[in-house]
């Protein structure tokens, strides 16, 4: 059994660079020991870090009961909840899978397309005018939004507004990338940042068990047929094959998954994507003319070729993630090395999607490379893959295609200023160093974005 090398480094030295410069050091890896390479960090077994499409293949198409996804996200336990479809291996995880699909696909994009519009809108109306503002921050009252209309089904009030500050103070500090470490997860007191991420979890925790309790009490009485469209509607009424529905724990965890992951990843995606449409010359443009040659609809804002290409090289450029990994149950060979068990078998989404043998001038955005281009799953993977391919994909692009569109036909937006910025670590993600830094040059009335931009 043999592991592809890697830096000798220290292991307290190799997490330094792991969190605080997460993307110049996996380039340095390549740059020195080629597209496979293993690091190795405090108290974790070696992880073997790939890029190769062909080895992506091996890991995305292995044997799900030996190379185990929900054991390599154990760090992400305390965060996500026992039950999250995030933590679960083998039967566990395809039934999870399976109850949680239906609701994130098909017609409902419509219906949620209404809402991230909606959302977008009263975003919008609070930019500040004319003085530099990060527009992330913005993208994150957007995405938390969405959620908790289109998941949980509350409209505007009190409920909603307790449970997004809820949210917002859990995710305050579940950012801080120290909290990723074992050492760090340990309750100090009320002041610790252990301690206050512990208070504010269970703070969520009782919100999201109340409404979940609260919903099944409207269902038992409401008549056939007048359910909501919700996420949370459709979730307590789904089966599994043996008839039995999700818990209220299961529920709980699920959701919070929803509204840790899918809200912060989508916020930084659009952070990103606005960025390159401000500072990529004659993009803008483009686009504008693109939304404006038609009526302002989600149906054909969903359709919109050169939007869609713009989403996606956003996400091959500067992916939310910068990799989904494996634990290894038995030994497995991945490209010509023979792992043994108990290593970590990584895909680099950041290396992979800037490989020059599939990508020309890989670190330039061009959106044009996704126009009539259709690449691998193994070459092109921002929400992971295989089996445990990221259920709200979906949900997530023609959320960033709705806001978009929207801050592109309601603003004119322009960089704060022309310093380079960097990829940062909030947690699992990865953030314009500057929150996207914008100045709001013009706003347009909402009745506008009926007639595009």
């Amino acid at each position: 059994m043999a592991l592809p090398p890697g830096p000798r480094t220290p292991a307290l030295v190799t997490t330094y660079h792991w969190i605080r410069r997460p993307q110049p050091f996996l380039t340095e890896c390549r740059d020195t020991f080629g597209p496979a390479f293993t690091i190795r960090l405090p108290n974790l077994p070696p992880v073997a870090i790939f890029a190769n499409p062909d080895d992506v293949k091996d890991i995305f198409t292995g044997d799900s009961d030996t190379m185990l996804a929900g054991r390599f996200n154990l760090s992400l336990r305390a965060f996500l909840g026992d039950h999250s479809v995030l933590m679960l291996d083998g039967r566990e995880h395809l039934r999870q899978r399976r109850l949680l699909l239906p609701p994130f696909h098909g017609e409902r994009m419509t219906a949620y397309g209404r809402i991230m519009i909606d959302a977008a809108h009263d975003a919008i109306d609070r930019f500040p005018f004319r003085s530099p503002f990060a527009v992330h921050g913005y993208m994150q009252e957007i995405t938390l939004h969405v959620i908790l209309r289109a998941v949980f089904g509350l409209e505007e009030g009190p409920r909603l507004d307790a449970l997004a500050e809820a949210v917002t103070n859990l995710l305050e500090i579940a950012v801080w990338p120290p909290l990723l470490l074992p050492a760090m997860q340990r309750d100090l007191g009320p002041w610790s940042p252990w301690g206050r991420f512990l208070h504010y979890k269970r703070q969520t925790h009782g919100m999201l068990l109340d409404q979940i309790r609260r919903r099944r009490a409207e269902q038992a009485t409401r008549p056939e047929g007048l359910e909501g469209d919700d996420v949370l509607t459709l979730l307590l009424q789904a089966r599994d094959e043996e008839g039995q529905p999700l818990t209220d724990e299961e529920l709980r965890d699920e959701l919070m998954t929803l509204l840790v992951a899918g809200h912060e990843t989508t916020a930084t995606g659009l952070a990103w994507a606005l960025h390159w449409i401000l500072t990529t010359p004659g993009i803008e443009a483009r686009l504008r003319r693109e939304l404006a040659d038609g009526h302002f609809t989600p149906e054909r804002i969903a359709r919109l070729e050169l939007l869609d290409a713009v989403v996606r090289e956003t996400l091959r450029l500067q992916p939310v993630l910068p990799f989904v990994g494996r634990i290894l149950d038995k030994p497995v060979r991945v490209g010509g090395w023979d792992l043994p068990a108990g290593v970590g078998a990584v895909c680099s989404i950041y290396l992979a999607h800037k490989r020059p043998e599939v990508y020309t001038e890989p670190d330039r955005f061009n959106p044009d490379r996704f126009l009539g281009t259709k690449f691998s799953p193994y070459e092109f993977f921002p929400f992971g893959g295989g089996i445990r391919r990221c259920i709200g994909m979906a949900f997530a692009l023609h959320e960033m295609k709705m806001v978009l569109a929207t801050v592109l036909a309601r603003t004119i937006l322009r960089p704060a200023h022309d310093r380079a910025i960097r990829a940062v670590r909030r947690n699992i993600t990865l953030t314009p160093s500057d929150g996207c830094s914008v100045v709001l040059k013009r706003r347009a009335p909402r009745s506008t974005a009926a007639h595009a931009a």
